[in-house]
């Protein structure tokens, strides 16, 4: 004898079967992932080589731009500063006598304003003055993150009487820190 199965049968059994399966879980797991952002230099560059012209022989100064100087900070700071300065050698020439010689504290540093800058933050000039000792030729502030900043400075020199003909040379040195 035959059975007959009716197509109620066969889909009251399925609804059975799917009412009676065991409920799916779902799974997850988290995966904690990490970065980082190196702290780079904090550098300044100045011109190599600066000549201020010339000047007669009853010249009581000379004055001239250096050119363009460039603090550049790769540290990534949050809220951050740094500040520059400047400082000069004597200026001499020959064998560097008291007559072959003009001395750092007649040379006048001016930073005149910034000509440019990148990143977020407060770039200021300093004061300027004689830089026989170390005088802020530049400030940055408030800094986030990579920046820069640029100023072209003037230099003064005052040439005392009684100083002989001849190429004076000395050395301005800006820093930062």
């Amino acid at each position: 004898m035959r059975k007959k199965f009716t197509m109620a049968a066969v889909v009251a059994g399925l609804g059975l079967a799917t009412a009676t399966a065991p409920p799916a879980t779902a799974a997850s797991d988290n995966t904690i992932v990490t970065f980082t952002i190196d702290s780079g230099d904090l550098t300044i560059n100045a011109p190599d080589g600066v000549d201020l012209g010339t000047v007669a022989s009853d010249a009581t100064s000379i004055s001239g731009p250096m050119g363009p100087v460039m603090v550049t900070d790769k540290r990534g700071v949050l809220n951050g500063s740094w500040t520059a300065t400047a400082i000069s050698t004597d200026f001499t020439t020959g064998g560097a006598t008291p007559p072959e010689t003009v001395p750092s504290i007649n040379v006048t540093y001016t930073p005149g304003p910034e000509t440019g800058h990148t990143g977020t933050g407060t770039f200021t000039p300093g004061p300027g003055g004689i830089i026989n000792v170390p005088r802020v030729a530049f400030t940055g502030t408030d800094l986030v993150g990579d920046n820069s900043a640029t100023w072209n400075p003037t230099l003064t020199i005052t040439i005392p009487d009684g100083r002989v003909a001849g190429t004076y040379t000395g050395t301005v040195t800006h820093s930062v820190g």
